[in-house]
């Protein structure tokens, strides 16, 4: 996620502080992964830097004085740009998951164990997101909706590969010819 969009979009709403922008993305997107100060501080930086937000207000205070930021014309419309240009879509081929797997079956590890464990984790992520977006706003649903689908994706997956790996270790035990392949002619095309 670009943060320094997160932040422009959150700046439409009104001049904010660095502190107010981190406890408003942080509620907002980073339930999981909240930023760190000096995240928000240096992003703000680096947009008053390339002119997309400008300071509103210098507050003094007991420690450095505070700065409110807003966001300019041109912080509006990179936002609006960013919101209308399309995301990459991906496809993971190659996650740490997969080659878990892999390796698994690789090395004559039991495949079917790792796959539970990771069935197992997913489960408990699912309903962790479906407690959260049930308790939340809309933004909370959406988030949830997409990251739910994406594990979703990723159990069908894990159903897949359980039973393809349940095959192999079925054929496996299944009387071969001298070259290896299966007798009677039948070969897994899945």
């Amino acid at each position: 996620m670009s943060i320094g969009h997160a932040l422009l979009g959150l700046l439409e709403a009104g001049p904010k502080h660095g502190y107010d922008l981190k406890r408003t993305y942080d509620e907002q997107f980073g339930h999981d992964r909240p930023l760190r100060y000096g995240q928000v501080y240096s992003t703000l930086s680096r947009l008053l830097k390339n002119g997309l937000v400008e300071v509103a207000g210098v507050e003094a205070g007991d420690g450095p004085d505070r700065k409110r930021y807003t966001i300019t014309d041109a912080g509006i419309t990179d936002v609006e740009t960013w919101l209308r240009t399309p995301e990459e879509p991906v496809a993971h081929l190659q996650t740490t998951l997969a080659t878990k797997v892999a390796l698994a079956l690789l090395s004559g590890r039991d495949a079917a164990e790792v796959l539970d464990v990771q069935r197992t984790e997913h489960l408990r992520a699912m309903r962790e997101l479906t407690r959260r977006k049930r308790a939340g706003d809309l933004v909370d649903a959406l988030i949830g909706d997409f990251a739910l689908f994406h594990l979703e994706a990723d159990l069908r997956w894990l159903e897949l590969a359980a039973d393809r790996v349940a095959r192999l270790a079925g054929s496996a035990a299944a009387p071969h010819t001298a070259d290896g392949s299966p007798r009677g002619g039948e070969h897994d095309r899945a």
